[in-house]
């Protein structure tokens, strides 16, 4: 019986930790919303790196490559971050987009190309 009461008692004290995972966007989104706007291209590329690779649009080869380009762009993202206390500039964010539209312009080519 004590059990579930300090259950139900812990419970209720995380219910509103919870409902803040219900707003649109999270904490880290708020504090680096041009990181999270690149991160975010990036993980829609892959997606469509993954979907071109299944559905045979892509060798192995050619999504092996394009993974690669995305992966140095977030390398390049997580080192400028680093350098400006966990942010980007807008400066940076838009060289960043400039180098995912190259690489969303060629996975494009690469899937169409048959």
């Amino acid at each position: 019986m004590k059990i579930t009461t300090a259950i139900a008692g812990l419970s209720l004290l995380t219910l509103p930790s919870l409902t803040a995972f219900a707003d649109d966007d999270t904490q880290w989104q708020k504090n680096h919303p041009r990181r999270e706007q690149v991160n975010e291209r990036l993980n829609n590329q892959r997606k469509r790196i993954n979907e071109g690779e299944k559905s045979g649009k892509l060798t192995p080869q050619q999504a092996g490559e394009l993974h690669k380009e995305d992966r140095n762009i977030r390398q390049q993202e997580r080192q400028m971050a680093r350098q400006n206390g966990g942010h980007i500039t807008k400066t940076e964010q838009r060289a960043l987009n400039q180098e995912e539209n190259r690489s969303s312009r060629k996975i494009y080519r690469e899937k169409h190309a048959k």
